[in-house]
């Protein structure tokens, strides 16, 4: 599996012949759009940062769209999404947390996700995860202490911090204590299951 980072909480992961798209860029929004070729897109929130479906339809790969709650089967990808009520942009608006299962991996993307308070049923439902994409940012998603603390709770193997700004993601890093370089950005994250295994907390940051 090759995860990398495409801006804002844009990630491609990408597994063999097959690519995932999560929160893509559309051309309405502030950020710079994204534009590569996916088979599924998963949306967390109706908003022009994270639901550019339309940019990641490239040649032979139009991807199939996953943009809420529910249960999910698209090939070899086993997916669920769990509603949650927050703000964004100084609107009420529902943000989707997905758990993906992919190579053996649990994957789970928390989305714009702004209050650190998880409903207990969801938590329950998430099970062991390996690899916890979590925003940091701060404003309409969770401030540094609070992501730090839930990536603690969830007691994610391996965790990527996202939704972030310079003087955020180095706050992340101290409260992690992720220093003297092992929070080093990368261009992309390459992981096997065997790899995630042995990790317990360890947060991989990669460049947009």
């Amino acid at each position: 599996m090759v995860i990398t980072h495409h801006g804002g909480q844009c990630f491609k992961v990408s597994f063999g012949d097959t690519t995932l798209a999560f929160d893509p860029i559309s051309k309405k929004s502030k950020l710079s759009p994204v534009k590569f070729g996916s088979d599924v897109a998963f949306i967390s929130m109706h908003h022009p940062d994270f639901d550019g479906a339309e940019q990641v339809a490239h040649g032979n790969k139009q991807p199939f769209v996953v943009n809420g709650p529910g249960e999910y089967e698209i090939g070899d990808v086993t997916a669920r999404g769990y509603g949650v009520q927050t703000m964004y942009d100084k609107k009420e608006r529902y943000n989707t947390i997905y758990q993906v299962q992919l190579e053996g991996m649990n994957i789970v993307f928390l989305g714009a996700l702004g209050d650190p308070e998880i409903d207990p049923k969801i938590l329950g439902e998430l099970g062991d995860i390996d690899i916890l994409f979590v925003p940091v940012g701060g404003g309409d998603v969770l401030e540094v202490p609070q992501a730090s603390k839930l990536a603690v709770k969830l007691e994610a193997k391996c965790v990527i911090p996202m939704h972030y700004d310079k003087k955020a993601l180095e706050a992340f890093l101290k409260e992690e204590g992720a220093t003297n370089g092992s929070g080093k950005p990368q261009d992309k994250l390459t992981l096997k299951k065997k790899d995630v295994a042995e990790m317990a907390g360890a947060v991989a940051v990669l460049k947009a």
